[in-house]
C-alpha cells in the first residue's frame, strides 16, 4: 500500500498545481482570490457532503472533544492558509509567495519530529534542500527577477507554516481513528464556512449560475482543485508519514509553473528552470528510495 500511498501524494501534487488553469477564468470574470476560493470551497463541501451521505453516513459522526482538530484542519490549515497565500501574491510575486508556501515540508518535519517522534534522517533532510532549492529555480526566485517585500515574505511563511499544519492536524485525526473521508469532510465544511463568513458572495452567484455551462464549469474546479487533491493526498497520510508525503506534494509548484509555460506562454528560465524540476522530481525519488514496508506514524 505504500506505493500507492505514494501515487495518491504525487496525484495530489499534480491536480492543486493545476488550479491555475481555473483560477485565472475567474480572475478574467472580474472575481477576486477570495471569492474564487469560497466558489472552489462552498462547492466541494456541498459535493462532498452529498458523497458521504449516500456513501456511508457515519462518516459524519466526530468526538466533541475531537473539534479542535477540524476547525484547526478547516479555518487555519485551508482558510487562513488561503488567505496568507494570497496576500503574499499580492504583496511580492507570484513566484517568492510559491517558494515559501513550500517551505511547508520544513514546518512538517519539525512539527512531526516534536509531536509524533517521526525521526529525522539524512535522506529526508537532503529531499527537503532539493526540493526547496528546485521550486526556487523553477519558479525563477533563482535565475531570475526577486521581488519580495517583508510584509510579503511574512505572509508567504504564514502560509507555509498553516500549509504544514493540514498533514499535523490530519495525522492527529488518522490516531485518534477517524477515516481518511471524514477528515476530508468536515476540513471542507469548516474551511467553506470560513470563506463565506469574509467573502461578498454576490458577484460569485452571479458568475456561477450565468448559465448550465457555468455551473458545470464551477463543479469541475470543486472536483479536481479541490476534492480529489484533498481525497487523494488524506488517504496517503495514512500509510506515509507526514513529513515524507509533505517533500512528495512538492510537484505542485512544478506542475503549476509547466502549465504556466504550455498553456499561458509564460517563459521558464533556462538552464534554472529546468533544473529546478529535475531536483523536484529528484527529491521525490529519494526520499522513496529506502521507505519502510510500513512507514507509518
Amino acid at each position: 500500500m505504500k506505493k500507492a500511498a505514494v501515487l495518491f501524494v504525487l496525484i495530489a501534487g499534480t491536480l492543486w498545481g493545476c488550479i491555475g488553469l481555473f483560477v485565472r477564468r475567474y480572475q478574467a470574470m472580474g472575481l477576486n482570490s477570495m471569492q474564487t476560493v469560497a466558489i472552489r470551497m462552498v462547492i466541494a463541501a456541498v459535493l462532498f457532503s452529498l458523497f458521504v451521505l449516500i456513501y456511508k453516513r457515519r462518516l459524519f459522526v466526530i468526538r466533541w472533544k475531537d473539534l479542535w482538530i477540524f476547525l484547526g484542519s478547516g479555518v487555519v490549515s485551508v482558510g487562513l492558509f488561503t488567505y496568507f497565500y494570497f496576500t503574499s501574491i499580492e504583496l511580492s510575486s507570484l513566484s517568492v509567495a510559491a517558494v515559501l508556501l513550500y517551505t511547508a515540508p520544513a514546518f512538517v518535519m519539525i512539527f512531526s519530529l516534536i509531536l509524533f517522534k517521526e525521526r529525522l534522517t539524512i535522506p529526508k533532510v537532503i529531499s527537503l534542500v532539493l526540493a526547496v532549492l528546485g521550486c526556487a529555480m523553477t519558479t525563477g526566485v533563482i535565475g531570475g527577477s526577486l521581488n519580495v517585500t517583508l510584509p510579503g515574505f511574512l505572509f508567504g511563511l504564514g502560509s507555509g507554516v498553516c500549509y504544514a499544519l493540514y498533514s499535523i492536524f490530519s495525522r492527529f485525526a488518522l490516531n485518534r481513528g477517524y477515516e481518511p473521508f471524514t477528515i476530508t469532510l468536515y476540513t471542507f465544511l469548516f474551511a467553506a464556512a470560513s470563506c463565506l463568513v469574509v467573502t461578498d458572495v454576490r458577484p460569485i452567484v452571479s458568475v456561477v449560475f450565468a448559465d448550465g455551462g457555468s455551473v458545470l464549469y464551477a463543479v469541475l474546479f470543486a472536483l479536481a482543485s479541490c476534492v480529489l487533491p484533498y481525497v487523494f493526498y488524506t488517504l496517503g497520510l495514512k500509510y506515509i508519514k507526514s513529513s515524507t508525503a509533505s517533500i512528495i506534494a512538492t510537484v505542485e509548484p512544478v506542475v503549476a509553473t509547466v502549465i504556466g509555460a504550455l498553456v499561458f506562454a509564460e517563459p521558464l528560465a533556462v538552464p534554472f528552470g529546468y533544473l529546478g524540476v529535475a531536483l523536484v522530481f529528484l527529491s521525490v525519488v529519494l526520499i522513496n528510495l529506502r521507505l519502510p514496508k510500513k512507514e507509518q506514524a
